[in-house]
């Protein structure tokens, strides 16, 4: 059974020579300790021994891993985090480099990547523009965006352009996760691994997702494909109960009283989510059964997380050869066109 995975990271070596000379929140730092271990660490978060080096490889030792997996494509993007953290036009020109340098990873190895562009939303016009360029000059299938904007949420005016131009190119953007933002942040601590995987991520992500909903985007939009990984954030856990006033024949506020449908109706026509880092059975015959395995995408999260591990999930769950057909490989080769 022909597997695509879809939320595969890379970095290149321009960011890590950026994040390393940065002195904030978003410095990677390298350093040996007083034992002589190396320690790789960005946010709060260590790199496990060995992240670091094969978000790196863009070549034959990430194939190697695919093929002990049984992979045999993988949609690669960019790792966190992106250009949206520097200045506009530092990150304007990082995500060309990036994006020209993943469009020759691509073409390096044309049966084995397909390729997201990465841009700096600080500047919706260029990223709208980076965007077109990544798709109609480079052949790059969609687009990976982050959870916030340094505090800042996605369905403001300004961003729409963005969204706009991703319709127009008939491509999906990967909404992925990021640090909750700096007001979301504080209810976390001290407990910082609260802020990530465990629980923040999906919680920062999910609420921009609704947000975008809410925010009448789809209707200006309708064809607009968003992507969430980690079996959507539990959104599809939560789908009857987002419609409650809507049921109920109560009117929710001004606000998204404007949209024209319930918002699971959003959710199950513009949304696609992945297994990425969410390998555990009732999650995923959740979403199945929420949203039909049409709706659903085989991604592992590397290196964060283990191919082997992913593939043997999706193997091994209760449910049918023609579901898992759709969900390694043809629901991904509909939505990007490969």
């Amino acid at each position: 059974m022909k597997k695509i995975a879809i939320e595969e990271h890379f970095y290149t070596d321009d960011l890590m020579e950026h994040l390393k000379a940065r002195n904030d929140f978003n410095r990677l730092e390298i350093k040996v300790d007083e034992k002589g271990n190396r320690i790789e660490r960005i946010h709060y978060f260590e790199f496990y021994p060995g992240t670091l080096s094969a978000l790196s490889d863009k070549g034959e030792g990430r194939l190697q891993v695919m093929d002990e997996a049984g992979i045999d494509v993988a949609v690669l993007s960019l790792g966190n985090p992106g250009p949206e953290i520097f200045d506009a036009a530092t990150g304007t020109s990082l995500a060309q480099k990036i994006n020209d340098e993943l469009h020759h990873i691509v073409m390096k190895y044309p049966k084995r990547f397909v390729g997201l562009a990465s841009i700096a939303y600080q500047d919706p016009i260029a990223s709208a523009r980076e965007l077109e360029r990544s798709v109609r000059e480079l052949g790059l299938k969609g687009a990976k965006i982050h959870s916030h904007l340094e505090g800042e949420f996605l369905d403001q005016d300004k961003f729409r352009i963005i969204f706009e131009k991703a319709a127009e190119l008939h491509i999906p953007l990967y909404l992925h996760p990021k640090m909750p933002s700096p007001d979301m942040a504080k209810p976390y601590f001290p407990y910082s691994a609260l802020a990530g995987p465990m629980f923040g991520f999906g919680v920062q992500t999910g609420l921009q997702a609704l947000r975008l909903i809410c925010s009448g985007l789809f209707d200006i939009c309708p064809n607009l494909k968003i992507i969430l990984g980690h079996l959507g954030e539990a959104l599809p856990f939560w789908l009857w109960r987002l419609d409650k006033p809507w049921r109920d024949g109560h009117k929710p506020d001004p606000e998204t009283a404007k949209i024209k449908k319930m918002p699971s109706e959003y959710f199950r026509n513009n949304f696609f989510i992945t297994t990425s880092g969410m390998f555990w059975e009732p999650a995923l015959l959740c979403s199945v059964m929420a949203l039909g395995a049409d709706k659903v995408l085989f991604a592992v999260d590397h290196p964060f997380e283990s191919s082997k591990r992913a593939v043997e999930f999706l193997n091994t769950a209760s449910l049918a050869d023609v579901d898992k057909e759709l969900i390694y490989h043809t629901n991904a080769e509909r939505l990007f066109g490969i």
